[in-house]
């Protein structure tokens, strides 16, 4: 009996090492496993909390063109060995993050939003998402 392949769930400090390059160590760590994930030699997930804390670190703190940072994000998802169950929902958030003025989890929101799945919210700013939501 073959046992279910391990999928790992990854930090945000391994997607940015990987991205920015910028840790001797963890940087090439980073470079190699996702080489695996690429190819599809191991598997993984990509929380769209941690999707959201890796838009806010490249644009705050390193400051990173939107468009930029959806293309990496966006590049990675697409990995072979990415198995998430909502990627569509998240790369839908990225290209809502992307060509919008509204943070990146107002757009993921909108993003899982549907007739059975109404975002309840004070902003005004997430109809302009599309998102199937209420103002209360």
């Amino acid at each position: 009996m073959k046992l279910p392949q391990k999928v790992y769930l990854i930090d945000t400090n391994v997607i940015l090492r990987y991205l920015l390059g910028d840790h001797p160590e963890f940087s090439a760590r980073a470079e190699a496993f996702m080489a695996d994930l690429s190819e599809g030699t191991k598997n993984a997930e990509i929380l769209d909390v941690i999707i959201a804390e890796c838009v806010y670190v490249m644009e705050k703190y390193y400051e990173i063109p939107k468009s930029e940072i959806v293309e990496k994000l966006s590049a990675i998802l697409n990995f072979s060995g990415i198995v998430n169950p909502d990627r569509s929902e998240i790369l839908e958030a990225l290209l809502k993050y992307e060509n919008s003025n509204i943070d990146i989890v107002d757009c993921i929101l909108a993003a899982r939003s549907s007739p059975e799945k109404v975002v309840i919210s004070f902003d005004k700013e997430i109809k302009k998402l599309k998102a199937v939501s209420e103002t209360l």
